[in-house]
């Protein structure tokens, strides 16, 4: 029996002395081959030697699902119900069917401040949602002089005055910008 007291005694006396010990510091360990970082240090040398193989680039031939036609003009007349309703100025609507890969409308307007062109963006979500199309919440882009609002077959672009003027963009894709051609897509390949 008082082997089995004393038992408890010495792991009472050790951890007693354990807590009283002072604790080692990183410069008080010693050093020893398995704390050497070295076998690391050269699989990282060889594994950087190699590169790794790049992702595969999506194909640019890639066609967009297009809507109807029907439905398509139906979100066209709904975007502009809703920017004549908060004012915007100079509505164009461009239809660049065959002028461009990544939409067949493109509507541009103007509003006067940022304020005005957020509430107008915030207008468009909400009656674009009533007809049917959700927006995705990165397909709405905005600086202060700029807002793109991208659904898909219809891209809507909102500007201050000055943004409108500087990047004129019923030239560029307006009725006398040239026709897009396979020739100018092997062109670019």
């Amino acid at each position: 029996m008082p082997k089995a007291k004393a038992a408890p005694k010495a792991a009472a006396a050790k951890a007693a002395s354990a807590k009283s010990a002072p604790k080692p510091t990183a410069k008080a360990a010693p050093k020893t081959a398995a704390a050497k970082p070295a076998p690391k240090r050269a699989a990282a040398k060889t594994a950087a030697a190699k590169p790794a193989p790049a992702a595969p680039r999506p194909a640019r031939g890639r066609r967009r699902e297009k809507l109807a036609p029907d439905r398509l003009q139906l979100l066209v007349e709904a975007a502009q119900k809703s920017l004549e309703d908060d004012k915007a100025e100079n509505i164009v609507v461009l239809d660049v069917t065959g002028r461009a890969d990544y939409t067949d409308r493109l509507i541009i307007a103007t509003g006067q401040v940022e304020r005005q062109l957020q509430a107008m963006a915030t207008h468009l979500d909400e009656a674009l949602g009533k007809a049917g199309l959700h927006l995705k919440r990165d397909a709405i882009q905005a600086s202060p002089d700029w807002v793109l609002i991208d659904a898909g077959d219809l891209v809507i672009h909102l500007f201050r005055p000055d943004a409108r003027e500087l990047y004129r963009l019923e030239r560029m894709w307006g009725p006398e910008s040239p026709l897009k051609t396979e020739n100018s897509d092997a062109a670019r390949d």
